[in-house]
């Protein structure tokens, strides 16, 4: 039979280097070829190829419209990014044409649009890169083989936008039931809005404990997943990384000098999406006891394209000047003579008295 003749049937990428499969990106051609291995003579029509690449979200939700009626919702939506065709084989006369048992090579290439969506993988959508090629056959099914490829959008976070310092500050009262355990405050600082994976995020913050009860500072980086359809919008939000402070004793003050955050391998952030967007955030949050906790969070972009030598060293110097100067904190204030209050200082962070509130821009408070 003519399906037993065909030995192997694959889609193979121009470009792998020890193994790994090439990446792309917008505007970049694709090369490889479809490899045809025959055990003996075999007429065959057509080989067709088709590239695609989609955006598509979905998921469902339950809804009631009664006290006895119940029904799901579905939403879906789907964007096409790349759409290819080609013809890789034809008969030169007549339906069919013979082919030698052997290996045989059909080459192709094309060009990706300029402007793409990084490949992803999420719970209620995805970004897919596909090529398919079909071999067409007289009376046998057609035989189809597919490969997946990886698009990556470089992301460069060497703009203004992205190289300037993140800041806010925030406060809440500590109430157990109707009594006042006093205020809280948190204030945080990192040097840019743009990082890469594997780069450290060194935390400015200060967080004076105006209450009675010990307080936990904790930061961490948090990707929010958002899907897109008919008007509907579906959130998914999960910790990629996150440091824990000491606990911050009642009327005292901790200057976070620096505390390390480490980004972990994930996928950069999509913002140019019109049926999902991947974005990130860190967040710094206070534990108060029996009260919710003081949150504070500062957007941020996980890029491709890591920083410049250059620009790095300027960022950070600048950055952290800066920050000792609009917090205050290149020179503590002296004690008086006489006052043996102490002072705590650990790997990363600095426990001092309370001392009056430092100035900061948009300070929010929060009951």
């Amino acid at each position: 039979m003519l399906f037993d003749k065909v030995k192997a049937f694959a889609v193979q990428l121009d470009g792998a280097t020890g193994g790994a499969e090439p990446v792309f990106s917008g505007g970049q051609v694709v090369a490889g070829r479809v490899l045809l291995e025959l055990a003996g003579a075999a007429r065959v029509g057509t080989l067709k190829l088709r590239a695609r690449g989609r955006a598509h979200v979905h998921w469902t939700e339950s809804r009631s419209a009664g006290s006895s009626t119940a029904y799901t919702q579905s939403y879906s939506e789907r964007v096409e990014v790349v759409s290819h065709r080609a013809t890789l084989l034809t008969p030169d006369t007549g339906e069919t044409t013979t082919l030698p048992a052997g290996c045989h090579e059909f080459p192709f290439s094309f060009q990706l649009p300029l402007t793409l969506v990084t490949s992803f993988e999420g719970k209620h959508g995805s970004v897919r890169y596909c090529i398919k090629a079909t071999l067409h056959r007289p009376w046998v099914p057609a035989r189809r083989t597919r490969k997946v490829f990886t698009v990556i959008e470089p992301v460069d976070i060497n703009t203004p936008a992205l190289l300037a310092p993140q800041a806010g500050a925030r406060e809440k009262v500590a109430r157990s039931w109707y009594y006042n355990r006093g205020l809280v405050s948190l204030s945080a600082k990192i040097d840019r809005k743009g990082y890469t994976p594997g780069e450290v995020i060194p935390v400015f913050a200060e967080i004076d404990n105006g209450c009675t009860r010990p307080v936990l500072p904790r930061a961490a980086v948090v990707q929010t997943q958002t899907f897109m359809a008919r008007g509907a919008q579906k959130q998914k939000r999960s910790v990629v990384a996150s440091v824990a402070g000491e606990p911050v004793g009642p009327g005292r003050r901790v200057l976070w000098q620096g505390q390390a955050l480490r980004i972990p391998p994930v996928g950069p952030s999509i913002l140019h999406c019109r049926v999902l967007h991947v974005g990130y955030s860190l967040k710094v949050c206070v534990d108060i006891p029996g009260t919710s906790k003081l949150l504070l969070e500062l957007p941020l972009v996980i890029g491709t394209v890591p920083l410049h030598p250059f620009g790095s060293r300027s960022s950070s110097v600048g950055s952290h000047a800066s920050f000792l100067l609009d917090w205050g904190l290149a020179a503590l204030p002296e004690r008086p003579e006489g006052e043996s209050r102490p002072v705590k200082k650990a790997a990363g962070h600095t426990q001092v008295p309370s001392l009056p509130q430092s100035p900061c821009a948009h300070t929010q408070r929060s009951q």
